[in-house]
Parts: structure tokens; C-alpha cells; sequence
């Protein structure tokens, strides 16, 4: 039997655990230790005690609770959990005396008859037991009132983190359909204008984006994929705009050396590598792109820098921007807080940076 087979059975278990150890210790093994004779009436009623708290604990916690306190009946459910109780502590005393308990005890506990108190008089009066048995009633109804709301709220916590889980799941699916497209698109577009002008370029861009689209239709089906495949995916992407730019563009991309390959999400830097090529290229005038990843102990930076042209500006807020917005909010939705993300549109050198530090 494994885990999961046992870990729905686990809370009973442990309730059985419990009960059992508290029936041992308080009715059995602590009047052993009197050191007198004890009637066989005495453990009958220990039984019928612990029968008694042991349904008062039951039924507070699955009925009066769920049904009563916490369907915003307060009033009701201390009213029902008071009644219980009195009838519990006249269950107990009734028992008591049709067992004839307390002559029965004040002969064991009086051997040589030492008491002035006639038979008809014992067990009258205050006794000290009513005292210790409402009180354990008290703390019957206390004890199984704070699991039962223990218990709920433990699992409304769990169903708040499956609907979070399932929502974030959900929504990240949404955001990688939404990028997916969007770079293929772009990229067809591309290889669209290649094949005007030099066939051959266009079947090596088929075949480099073949390669990608089995990236993306394969490594990118979980919520993690290895930096080494993904850094092999911007290079074939960088590749691939590399066949239609003009020499007025230089296209730098340093990689970490040597490489230490962690898990990251898929397809989190083409964005902003796609954003670059897509905003800082020219025909006109000279240009560059350059695409930086670092590895720093459990930190990875990446910074991409292209040139600045007023006519094509861009920041994240904007609508056509579909890839870095959605990538900023899938940041959000798998990296929550242990990343950060700094976009500066225009730099001293004329530079549009986006720099995001991510912590492994």
C-alpha cells in the first residue's frame, strides 16, 4: 500500500489513534492506579462515558457545525450544542444511578464501612464528578467545533489553490496560443517576401522553421523546457530574419559560456527578440540588434537592445505589442516575484532595452 492510497484514510486514522489513546490512559490505565477493587459496574459506565463523549464529538462536528454554524445559524447551532450537552450529562447521571455506581464505589472505596452517612444518603449533594464531566462536555463541544472549522478551512484553502492553479494553467495556455501565432504570422510574412527574390533562401528558411515549429509543437507542451533548447530556437529565429536584412543591420547574440542548462519557460525570450527585429530594423540606416544571455549562480539575464527609430517607437502598453504584453503577465503568472523586468525606451545611445532577471 502506498502513499496516496493511504493519505485519504490518514485523518480517521488519526482520530482512531487519538480516541484510542485517550479511552486507554483517562478510563483505563488511570483508575488502574487506585489500588482498589473496582466494581465491574465502574468499567461498564468508563465504557458507556467514553460511548457518550465520543458521539457528542461526532455529532457536534458532522451535523450541529456543517448544518448549523456554518450555514450562518449561530444562534441555533449553540442552542442545539447546549441541549446536546445537558443530555449527554443527564444520560451520564441516569446511568450512573441505574448502575447503582456511586454505593457501588462508596463500598470499594470504604472496605471497613467507615462513613456515618446512612445508604440513602450517599451520592447526594454536590457531586464533584458532575463538576469534571460538564466540563469535559465544555471541552468536547470546544474541541470538536475548532477541528470541524479547522477542517473546513483547510479545504477551502485547497480549492482556492486548485481554482489558482487551474486558472493560471488555463491562462497560460491562452497567452502561449496567443504568441504562437503571432511569431508565425510574422515569420511567414517573411519568407513570403524571400521567395520574390531568391528561392533557395526561402527553402533553407522552410526548413529552419520546420525546426521551430517542432519545437514549439513538442518542447513547449509543459510549463518548463531546457535553456539550451530554447536558446537554440532564438538562434534559429535570429537566423532565420538574418536572410532578408541588408547589411545595414548587425545582429549580435552572446550566449552564456560555458552553458549551464536549467529549466525556464518555453518561449519566454522570443518576444523580445521578436519586438527587436520587428522595431529595430532600417533599410535606411545603419542599425543594430544585440541579444544577451547571462548565467549568474541561480540567476539568468537577458537583455536585448536594438536601435531606436522615433517612427516605429513601441513600448509594452501598446496594443500591437501582442508578445511582450502577454509575456510580461505570463512573468507574473510563473515567476511571481522572483523577477524583474526594466524597459527603457530610449537610452543615451539612442537604444530601445529590455532587461529581465530571472531567479532559477
Amino acid at each position: 500500500m502506498n502513499a496516496s492510497t493511504v493519505r485519504p484514510y490518514l485523518p480517521a486514522l488519526i482520530q482512531l489513534l487519538v480516541w484510542t489513546t485517550l479511552g486507554v490512559m483517562l478510563l483505563i490505565l488511570y483508575p488502574l492506579s487506585w489500588n482498589i477493587s473496582l466494581p465491574t459496574q465502574f468499567w461498564v459506565m468508563q465504557g458507556i462515558i467514553f460511548s457518550a463523549f465520543v458521539g457528542l464529538f461526532y455529532l457536534n462536528a458532522n451535523v450541529l457545525v456543517p448544518h448549523f454554524l456554518f450555514r450562518n445559524k449561530s444562534w441555533l447551532f449553540l442552542f442545539l450544542s447546549l441541549v446536546s450537552g445537558i443530555l449527554v450529562f443527564v444520560f451520564i447521571n441516569k446511568a450512573t444511578d441505574w448502575l447503582n455506581l456511586p454505593e457501588l464505589m462508596h463500598q470499594a472505596t470504604h472496605p471497613n464501612g467507615a462513613n456515618n452517612r446512612s445508604p440513602q444518603g450517599r451520592g447526594r449533594g454536590m457531586n464533584p464528578l458532575n463538576f469534571f464531566f460538564s466540563g469535559m462536555i465544555l471541552l468536547i463541544l470546544f474541541i470538536s467545533t475548532s477541528v470541524s472549522v479547522l477542517q473546513r478551512w483547510q479545504q477551502e484553502t485547497k480549492t482556492r489553490q486548485d481554482l489558482e492553479r487551474a486558472k493560471i494553467s488555463s491562462e497560460l495556455s491562452f497567452l502561449k496560443a496567443q504568441i504562437n501565432p503571432h511569431f508565425f504570422f510574422n515569420t511567414l510574412n517573411n519568407i513570403y517576401s524571400l521567395t520574390m527574390f531568391n528561392v533557395e533562401l526561402a527553402q533553407k528558411a522552410l526548413h529552419t522553421l520546420s525546426r521551430m515549429m517542432r519545437y514549439v509543437l513538442y518542447d513547449t507542451q509543459s510549463d518548463r523546457t531546457q535553456l539550451s533548447k530554447e536558446l537554440v530556437f532564438v538562434q534559429d529565429y535570429i537566423d532565420l530574419m538574418k536572410l532578408r536584412l541588408t547589411d545595414k543591420v548587425q545582429v549580435i547574440f552572446e550566449q552564456p559560456d560555458p552553458l549551464v542548462d536549467v529549466l525556464i519557460a518555453p518561449m519566454l525570450l522570443l518576444p523580445f527578440v521578436e519586438n527587436a527585429f520587428k522595431y529595430g530594423v532600417s533599410t535606411e540606416e545603419p542599425c543594430q540588434i544585440y541579444i544577451s544571455i547571462k548565467q549568474q549562480l541561480k540567476h539568468l539575464d537577458i537583455e536585448v537592445r536594438n536601435t531606436h527609430f522615433t517612427q516605429l517607437r513601441v513600448t509594452l502598453d501598446e496594443s500591437n505589442g501582442i508578445g511582450l504584453v502577454n509575456t510580461r503577465r505570463r512573468l507574473d503568472l510563473l515567476y511571481p516575484h522572483a523577477y524583474t523586468l526594466k524597459i527603457t525606451e530610449r537610452t543615451p545611445g539612442n537604444e530601445f532595452v529590455v532587461h529581465l532577471t530571472l531567479a532559477l
